[in-house]
């Protein structure tokens, strides 16, 4: 089962997992600490950076287990 899902805000799954910074620091989300991340989910920062979203969400997922 996954704990991370695409709709999921990018600083709520910071705040409850921080060792995802890394992930999210591999996949291209240089800002993390961005206002953005308080309100963009992973669906659309994704698409923002050009990221597929499926990789991403498997990396996290992986990386909290």
């Amino acid at each position: 089962m996954q704990k991370v899902d695409k709709s999921m805000k990018i600083e709520e799954v910071l705040k409850k997992y921080p060792k995802t910074v890394t992930i999210f620091a591999k996949h291209g989300f240089q800002c993390i600490g961005c206002a953005a991340a308080s309100f963009e989910s992973i669906e659309q920062g994704a698409a923002t950076h050009g990221v597929d979203v499926e990789e991403l969400i498997g990396d996290l997922n992986r990386a909290i287990k």
